[in-house]
């Protein structure tokens, strides 16, 4: 039957077709993007440490990893998608005191297995992450379908071209792009910029090569060319931060952007901090 309201019928459509994890609230950005930290930069200290330290940098978004320490009172404890409930309610209660919320998750790895991958997204959905990265190509198909089920996106995660094994190919954009093409749009990439940059790759092009597919992204800025590369303060190095954040605003994605500063362990709280307020900063210019 044709429809009398034919606006009204594609503003319905599209109503429907528009994931949950397409939008940030406004309170969640910083410069326009949901920006914070990836909890590996805080490594060597807890899940209630790495939360605090989110908090400090300005940043309110984190983004988890499987494994890492519960807290300085429970040291023996690790906090993941195999954690008992008990565990992932002291994290949100952690996350609520300081004003933080969990947005994505990885690099954790999903299984063939179809109620081994769901349990990584029923944890997901407990804590409200959008995005689960990972670098299992092998289990699209099982989890393709828990992406439609949930509304959660995947990211496939690129590491640094690897000289001693040639099947390694997440490193390749264009590799990336061909296994995601046609599949759900919320299958994409997780663009790690500075693994790009240790692969001799310039990222504002390998964004542009993923332009739609993007759903997640691990930013560093390294200071050389090379795979001994190491993070400095965004703007600071090599990677065109300034570059690859025009270019995702040009796309119209927004996040989540996770800082994963992998340098100067033990006291990088001041350098992830001057990685958001680059990001401030830049859009405070405009």
């Amino acid at each position: 039957m044709k429809h009398l309201f034919p606006s009204l019928a594609v503003a319905a459509l599209s109503l429907l077709s528009t994931s949950r994890a397409d939008t940030f609230p406004a309170e969640l950005k910083v410069g326009g993007f949901a920006v914070g930290c990836q909890a590996y930069t805080f490594n060597r200290f807890t899940v209630f440490e790495a939360i605090d330290k989110t908090a400090s940098t300005g940043a309110k978004v984190i983004e988890f990893f499987p494994g890492q320490k519960l807290s300085p009172d429970e040291p023996s404890v690790s906090f993941s998608h195999d954690a008992p409930t008990e565990v992932w309610d002291k994290v949100k209660a952690k996350l609520k005191e300081k004003g933080i919320t969990a947005v994505a998750y990885g690099v954790v790895g999903l299984s063939k297995d179809e109620a081994a991958s769901r349990k990584v997204f029923d944890f997901a959905k407990s804590f409200g992450i959008r995005v689960i990265n990972t670098e299992s190509i092998d289990a699209i198909d099982t989890f393709e379908k828990l992406v439609k089920e949930y509304d959660i996106k995947v990211g496939f995660h690129d590491h640094p071209k690897k000289p001693d094994d040639v099947n390694y190919k997440m490193w390749d954009p264009n590799y990336i792009l061909s296994v995601v093409k046609g599949r759900d749009p919320r299958i994409g990439s997780c663009a790690d910029i500075g693994h790009w940059v240790r692969s001799g790759l310039k990222p504002v092009d390998c964004v542009k090569i993923l332009k739609g597919h993007i759903v997640s992204s691990h930013m560093k800025d390294l200071n050389v060319f090379l795979p001994s590369g190491h993070d400095v303060h965004w703007g600071e190095g090599v990677s065109g931060v300034k570059e690859v954040l025009a270019e995702y605003k040009a796309q119209g994605f927004e996040g989540p952007i996770s800082v994963e500063y992998e340098h100067n362990w033990d006291t990088n709280v001041e350098d992830a901090k001057a990685c958001i307020a680059f990001v401030r900063a830049l859009a405070e210019k405009k």
